[in-house]
């Protein structure tokens, strides 16, 4: 299979630049596969799921935002937070969860709401990827 040249970051640095042979995210307008060959391309990424086909193997990993671009065959990812499966600390998701729901249960203003919400959809997808 073909593969292109990959580049995840994050605030904290880098966290994969190699060749893959899929990616597969959430942009705002929904759900995209990129392959070898795409055509060029930019998107900004909600809070979801990413997957990376590196030789034959999918990571998922939980994404907290971000934008994406392809350009003359490489991707850039460049994402707000970015954590693979096997390294997200369940506990403290769960812990992130919680305050998000008493934060979000207490909020009255709306940007306290929606400061709420965010975090509590950031908790909810890390749950929901240490769980696959």
């Amino acid at each position: 299979m073909s593969s292109f040249r990959l580049q995840i970051v994050t605030p904290d640095g880098s966290v994969f630049d190699g060749e893959a042979e899929a990616l597969r995210l959430r942009t705002t307008e929904g759900y995209v596969s990129i392959r070898a060959h795409h055509a060029d391309y930019i998107a900004a990424l909600e809070i979801g799921m990413v997957s990376v086909t590196q030789n034959g193997e999918t990571k998922n990993a939980a994404c907290g935002g971000g934008f994406l671009s392809v350009k003359n065959g490489e991707v850039q990812l460049v994402a707000t937070t970015f954590e693979y499966a096997d390294s997200i600390d369940v506990e403290r998701a769960q812990a992130a969860k919680k305050r998000a729901e008493e934060r979000l249960a207490a909020a009255q203003e709306a940007k306290d709401i929606e400061l709420a919400s965010a975090k509590l959809s950031r908790a909810l997808n890390r749950l929901s990827i240490a769980e696959k």
